[in-house]
């Protein structure tokens, strides 16, 4: 029987921290690509989890330390997309399980082409 994955978590605190450093995660939006140009954290790229396999394309460091986020906590993108990095070789990989809503809670700025 295979051994449970373990994915680490983050916050939008820690992440954002992260983010001003010279030792930046990639950070990836795991929804599709309509809900990216939507809204999406400042910097991130567009994976969409059923879409796991672009990764190696986009980063072939499976060291390079990687944040992967989606809408809020009950949203399953992030955590599949996770799931299936670690099963590729990613060893940093971390899901920031609150995503976009976790994300203005704390007081960040999204972008996008979402009209309000």
């Amino acid at each position: 029987m295979a051994k449970p994955i373990t994915i680490q978590r983050t916050s939008a605190e820690m992440l954002f921290e992260k983010l001003q450093t010279n030792e930046r995660p990639v950070v990836i939006n795991a929804l599709d690509k309509k809900a990216y140009l939507a809204r999406r954290i400042p910097g991130s790229v567009n994976i969409p989890h059923q879409k796991a396999d672009w990764i190696e394309n986009i980063i072939p460091d499976k060291n390079q330390e990687i944040v992967v986020y989606c809408a809020n906590a009950d949203c399953d993108a992030s955590p599949k997309l996770a799931e299936a990095l670690i099963e590729k070789g990613y060893t940093h990989v971390w899901d920031f399980e609150e995503g976009m809503a976790g994300w203005e809670n704390a007081g960040y700025k999204l972008i996008g082409n979402k009209t309000e």
